[in-house]
């Protein structure tokens, strides 16, 4: 026997509920609030919006459990509440439904986790699983009618929440619904025809979208999905595009105007109508009156949609051009300097001393930090661009992950490359409390290792999701390694996913004796990747001090900060160069280059290193 739902949607157009989140902020609810919890502290407000939704002729509402899922709740400090939440939540959409006198399903709200899963991400495929699990299960105990999946950009998260639902609730209709930008792709490059072909098989009742823009984009996704789906058809826009009016998030399509739309695309062959963003009860009781109104029609003919070529064609056949970095590495004993860019636009004394950095004729590359201490400054792209063209020296960007995010991390990727900045060492970056900007917020959506498989993604021409991007990339990528790290099999471990990421080379954390060394070097064997060592030569002892104690992750032997102290200050930065130099003697052998972080700005020190070890510059590694 069908299911009540289904057997609804068999006879004509079905009305869907509109906005939540509109409503609520309507409402007096500020956007940083956790809106899933409203469940349990503002009941009365929840349950009037369903109301309001029902009484416009809405035979669908949904429940307020968008975000109510383990790794969003967690955000809010509210990870164990998700059961009750959607408990509650059901009772709520079941008391306004019978409040209302009218018959009405409801469908239990599942969005995305609004975190990438591994290898990109920090969460791991079966911690996803395991939330989307625990959520749809926590619907389905409280007695919704259906599920509606929604506002899902990446279509590997749809389909593993689609997996979820039927392992846990079988019996149970299900809504899948994407949201599309303006092209009518999703922003990880799924066409709706991709988007049909990925979830039909898995056998959800109704697949289609949500949100995206405004009405008319829409109805291109539908146009495209009913060409080729088999299956019913949904479609909730949004109420076209935000703005912001007296610092009140206002939405400009009008009941009327969606309401024709929604006509046309239930002419196309949507089965299931409603709004998302910005759409109020006025919107869905105008499209409540044209679904009444309007006959559902014969599916369009796939030949009768022209399919728009959303992939043109890329030269992912293009040489790959390795760097000069990368080439010296097989060549010579490199030397790599560090240099943080100012916190002004004024790189006047910098640069000039960065030119008499490769007027020594000591010094391979630039490297620049992004963002030290979470300290805003001059953009370290900006400062490879700018010692790239005029000094003439290679850079290596530093490009930290937990200052952008993903979007962000892509253009400046794309940018690099087009500045012809080609070297990149990857890290996470420091947390923005500790700068000048405190209030800042950090980014979590791609780990160091995800962001280096994005990055050899771009290698071989495609971006994270397999789309072309048009031509390869020649990016050569390296990543951390603490040498001196208390937990070793622990930071070993972050090692090997960082190389099966695709890391090139490795640059170490600056150590001050050889056998921090070598008890590495002993555990492995060999590197598995050419390692430029850290090299931080102390100023004087008090420096030395500061950085043992104060610094993290830093750490200077005891035996180290007695000579410091024996050297007193006039000696100290004597004493600091001699030991730079006999770590280098002993290590150079089993090391590709040597990675200088100078102090205080003072990069003349690196020369002095340098010109008291006879083989720099010239050695080539066995």
């Amino acid at each position: 026997m069908a299911h009540p739902f289904l057997e609804r949607l068999q006879s004509g157009p079905m009305v869907c509920d509109g906005a939540m989140g509109t409503q609520l902020y309507a409402r007096g609810v500020s956007y940083d609030r956790c809106f899933d919890e409203l469940v349990v502290s503002q009941p009365d407000v929840v349950e009037a919006v369903h109301r309001d939704y029902l009484a416009a002729g809405a035979e669908i509402i949904e429940t307020n459990t968008f975000g109510a899922n383990r790794v969003r709740l967690a955000e809010h400090g509210l990870a164990e509440c998700v059961t009750l939440f959607n408990t509650e939540a059901v009772a709520i959409a079941r008391r306004a439904v019978a409040a209302s006198g009218r018959s009405a399903f409801v469908a239990g709200a599942v969005g995305p986790l609004g975190k990438l899963v591994a290898p990109f991400g920090t969460l791991t495929r079966s911690e996803a699983r395991a939330a989307f699990v625990e959520q749809i299960k926590a619907l389905a105990d409280a007695g919704v009618d259906l599920l509606i999946l929604e506002t899902f950009s990446h279509l590997g998260e749809m389909v593993e929440t689609v997996k979820a639902a039927k392992l846990v609730a079988p019996a149970l209709p299900l809504v899948a619904q994407m949201t599309f930008n303006e092209d009518g792709v999703t922003v990880h490059g799924d066409t709706p025809a991709d988007v049909v072909a990925a979830l039909e098989p898995l056998g959800v009742d109704v697949l289609g979208a949500n949100c995206s823009h405004g009405s008319q984009p829409m109805l291109e996704v539908m146009e495209a999905m009913a060409a080729v789906a088999s299956k019913p058809l949904a479609a909730q826009p949004n109420a076209g595009f935000p703005t912001v009016v007296d610092g009140r998030y206002m939405y400009l399509s009008s009941p009327d105007y969606m309401a024709d739309y929604a006509r046309q695309m239930i002419e196309v062959g949507v089965t299931l109508i409603g709004g998302c963003c910005g759409t109020t009860p006025a919107h869905i009781r105008a499209l409540a009156e044209i679904a009444r109104a309007t006959p559902p029609a014969r599916r369009v003919s796939r030949s009768a949609v022209a399919v728009r070529d959303v992939h043109p064609e890329s030269d992912n056949g293009a040489a790959y051009h390795p760097t000069g970095l990368q080439r010296k590495l097989d060549e010579k004993f490199v030397v790599t300097v560090e240099v943080t860019p100012p916190r002004s636009f004024d790189v006047g004394r910098i640069l000039p001393a960065i030119m008499d950095l490769r007027k020594s004729g000591l010094v391979d590359a630039i490297n620049v930090d992004d963002n030290p201490r979470a300290t805003a400054g001059l953009s370290a792209l900006a400062m490879c661009s700018l010692i790239q063209s005029r000094v003439g020296m290679e850079t290596v960007l530093h490009l930290a992950c937990r200052t952008r995010n993903l979007i962000a991390l892509h253009s400046e990727l794309m940018g690099a490359h087009a500045l012809g900045v080609r070297n990149v060492f990857v890290v996470m970056g420091d947390l923005p409390h500790v700068g000048n900007y405190p209030n800042a917020s950090a980014v979590a959506d791609v780990t160091a290792s995800g962001l280096m498989s994005l990055i050899k993604r771009f290698n071989e021409g495609v971006d994270m999701n397999g789309k072309p991007l048009g031509s390869r990339t020649s990016f050569f990528v390296g990543c951390a390694f603490n040498l001196g790290a208390e937990n070793l099999d622990k930071e070993l471990k972050v090692l090997d996913k960082k190389i099966a990421a695709g890391a090139d080379f490795i640059l170490t954390q600056p150590i001050y004796e050889p056998e921090t060394f070598f008890r590495v070097h002993r555990r492995l064997g060999e590197f598995p990747l050419p390692v430029i060592v850290g090299v931080m030569p102390l100023a004087n002892h008090r420096n030395a001090e500061y950085l043992h104690n104060e610094v993290p992750g830093m750490v200077i032997p005891e035996d180290i900060r007695q000579r410091m102290r024996e050297a007193g200050e006039t000696e100290g930065r004597a004493e600091g160069i001699k030991i730079a130099q006999e770590f280098l003697d002993a290590v150079y052998e089993h090391v590709r280059g040597a990675y200088f972080i100078p102090q205080f700005r003072r990069y003349d020190t690196v020369v002095d290193v340098l010109q008291g070890l006879p083989w720099a510059g010239q050695r080539v590694p066995a």
